[in-house]
């Protein structure tokens, strides 16, 4: 956009020239980014309304951006904003410390755990908004997701050739994303794959569950086992789709359970998990791989210490290779 835009700047109308950063973007999702703090229930109102328009003309939330388009937005009154203006400092110093990579396309974290990917559903502030209030002159946006539980490999792009380029390798599956995680049980094979169609619902307080449902959306993953213990084995889960809660579900279709998952889990299992140190859903996203024009692209990021401490934990019972 041509002009920065502050928290203060809501309470007038304001009409800005769409820059090349912008180029293609939705206007809900452009609107999200300018408008910080602003509840998306109340951008999708401005939308519904009429309020936004571009280049004079109502704007659809699905409308798409063009560089050079004019965007006229709206006052909002500051009363209506649902967050505070800056997130706590702790929380800024440690997602700025899980920066592990960044270029002029992308800006890469080993994300924690407990911290999720957007603001929502009760998150005040996700990963892309703890990075924006520590960037502000920068334009990031998600290129994928991660649950809140999950640690591990998250990228962000910088710029639309970034965005749109990894999200249609993503779409085309071609891209690849290997995750560690602890399975439940003893394995009767090293190596396995899940082929089994996934459907996504969300229940009457919001919350989703994905199963296994012959009408629903494709899902494959390959399952290889990296070290056994009693009762568990530590896998690499190789994800040939990206389905919502895929590696999840489709561990619990096989029998194996992750541990520490309270949503498709095992209470029995998850509690002798949880009585080795387990504190939350064991589920980390190790490696992702693409390339994008002439360049090829390796993230990685090392089992966080929480999760090693329960292997070290379970290895004092005993560990073998497959």
């Amino acid at each position: 956009m041509g002009t920065a835009t502050s928290a203060k700047d809501f309470s007038s109308v304001r009409t800005v020239e769409v820059g090349p950063e912008r180029d293609g973007q939705r206007v809900d999702n452009c609107l999200a980014a300018l408008l910080k703090g602003v509840p998306k229930t109340h951008i999708y109102r401005l939308l519904r309304t009429g309020q936004v328009r571009i280049n004079g003309k109502r704007a659809k939330p699905d409308t798409r951006l063009a560089a050079g388009d004019q965007l006229r937005i709206p006052p909002v009154r500051i009363a209506e904003r649902g967050s505070p203006d800056a997130p706590p400092a702790a929380m800024l110093g440690e997602i700025q410390r899980a920066v592990i990579f960044e270029d002029k396309d992308f800006l890469v974290i080993d994300k924690p755990a407990g911290i999720a990917s957007h603001g929502g559903s009760g998150v005040t502030f996700g990963a892309i908004e703890l990075l924006r209030a520590a960037r502000p002159q920068e334009h990031l946006e998600l290129a994928h997701r991660l649950d809140r539980d999950t640690s591990g490999v998250l990228v962000f792009a910088r710029s639309r050739r970034g965005l749109t380029g990894l999200q249609a390798l993503i779409r085309d599956g071609a891209t690849t994303k290997q995750y560690l995680c602890l399975m439940t049980g003893k394995l009767k094979r090293a190596k396995f794959d899940v082929n089994a169609p996934l459907r996504k619902s969300v229940l009457s307080g919001g919350e989703r569950m994905v199963r296994v449902d012959d009408e629903g959306k494709p899902a494959l993953t390959f399952f290889k086992q990296i070290e056994r213990y009693p009762d568990a084995s530590l896998v690499e889960a190789t994800l040939a789709t990206g389905r919502t809660h895929q590696i999840r579900v489709h561990a619990a279709h096989a029998g194996h359970p992750l541990a520490g998952d309270h949503k498709y889990g095992e209470r029995e299992a998850n509690k002798r998990f949880h009585a080795l140190g387990l504190k939350r859903l064991f589920l980390h996203a190790a490696r992702f791989e693409f390339e994008l024009g002439e360049r090829a692209y390796s993230f990685s990021a090392p089992l966080p210490d929480d999760l090693r401490a329960v292997l070290d934990r379970l290895q004092g019972g005993s560990r073998s290779s497959p």
